[in-house]
């Protein structure tokens, strides 16, 4: 597996041979090494032409953007050399079919309540009484198998998703007084919280999206539009139980986050960027953490997690087989 670098340096960032240099402002120079990376995720504020972006395209690195304050703003992906017509048409196809399409949200989003509901119960069994909470999301996942249209499944997930964050306040052991998610602007330090962490997670699972032949604009529990990768929003909703919310549950009782680590200033909306690199560095670990994968039988990152999702799906999309989603079983 390629590394991931995270720059948050002011400077310039270009081709030097066949290598990627950071040269900051203060006259530092980093060198990372292009055949070993993967991705790279941009904090501060860098030049760069269109010389370091071809380079980036040949050697298929995925560059993913951040504004000053710590909102996604876009990726560069390089141009597709993994294609297959045959499986574009199959994915339009499957999108264009209703009944197809709302199965295959049904299947993603009821995996997603699945690994929510571990979430609940792996806290449960350890002292923290979620048992309401765990009763009424099993219920409403019941329900998503008799949904017939999308914005009905959306509906369900989203009173899943009201139950699960307000389980929150029994987990954390901070006062943290989370009700709801506001997304636009975040207004507490949680809804800060997740916003980064889920462009963490979405950001993931475009650049494993890339390494297959999966077109990520088209999606089937999200509608595909304009300016976004809709398949990662997607196949992110399985894995941010797993990867981001199990990741902020720690951090959170660690205390490594806490309400110092925002701007009270602007209401909590901003990370300060310490807290910026502790959450990127564990981040970081958590995808490289490894499991014994029941199917293959061999350990597995839960980076690789999301590339095996992608061609289970691959394998729905042109009907070799019905595609299950990843189920937390721990």
């Amino acid at each position: 597996m390629g590394e991931t670098f995270y720059i948050f340096r002011n400077g310039d960032l270009r081709r030097k041979d066949n290598n990627i240099v950071i040269t900051t402002t203060e006259g530092d120079e980093k060198n990372l090494k292009a055949e070993v990376t993967e991705e790279i995720y941009l904090f501060g504020e860098v030049g760069m032409n269109t010389k370091l972006l071809n380079f980036l395209s040949q050697a298929k690195i995925v560059l993913h953007v951040f504004n000053y304050y710590g909102f996604y703003s876009g990726s560069f992906y390089p141009r597709e050399k993994n294609i297959s017509g045959y499986l574009l048409v199959n994915q339009v196809k499957k999108y264009d079919n209703h009944e197809s399409r709302v199965k295959i949200a049904k299947e993603i989003l009821s995996t997603a309540a699945y690994n929510i509901y571990r979430n609940l119960r792996y806290y449960n069994g350890r002292g923290v009484d979620l048992d309401d909470p765990m009763k009424e999301i099993q219920n409403l996942t019941h329900k998503l198998g008799n949904g017939t249209d999308i914005s009905q499944l959306m509906g369900i997930e989203g009173n899943i998703r009201k139950i699960y964050y307000r389980a929150w306040n029994s987990i954390v052991k901070q006062d943290i007084n989370f009700e709801k998610r506001v997304k636009r602007p975040p207004d507490n330090m949680i809804n800060s919280l997740l916003s980064f962490v889920n462009s963490l997670v979405y950001t993931t699972v475009l650049s494993e999206i890339y390494k297959t032949q999966l077109n990520p604009t088209i999606s089937f529990l999200h509608e595909p539009g304009t300016k976004r990768f809709s398949l990662c929003l997607d196949l992110a909703e399985i894995f941010k139980p797993l990867i981001g919310e199990r990741m902020i549950f720690s951090l959170l009782n660690k205390k490594q986050i806490t309400e110092n680590d925002f701007e009270k200033e602007s209401n909590f909306l901003y990370l300060k960027e310490p807290a910026k690199r502790t959450i990127l560095m564990e981040y970081d670990k958590r995808l490289k953490r490894t499991i014994l994968h029941r199917d293959l039988n061999r350990e597995v990152s839960y980076r690789y997690l999301i590339r095996l999702e992608c061609y289970k799906l691959i394998k729905e999309i042109i009907d070799e087989k019905e595609y299950n989603g990843f189920k937390i079983w721990w």
